[in-house]
């Protein structure tokens, strides 16, 4: 036996619907805190210290980013 079930909602009812909290004054807050630092003048050392922990994989996703983009800059 197959049963399909089909749910048109937005992304917030679904979060609702599954009892997840709603980020989106966190993430407003953490956008305003990269804005503030960035027109502040960040240095090259706290941009990277970011970058890194965006990453996954820490230092081996990096790698992996940087020989992409070199190798996309080559051509």
């Amino acid at each position: 036996m197959k049963i399909n079930v089909e749910v048109e909602c937005t992304p917030e009812e679904a979060r609702a619907a599954m009892g997840l909290p709603d980020l989106g004054p966190v993430h407003q807050r953490y956008i305003q805190l990269m804005m503030e630092t960035m027109e502040k003048g960040a240095g090259p050392e706290l941009l990277e210290t970011m970058t890194k922990a965006w990453a996954p994989m820490g230092e081996a996703g990096m790698n992996f980013w940087r020989k992409m983009f070199e190798a996309s800059a080559l051509r």
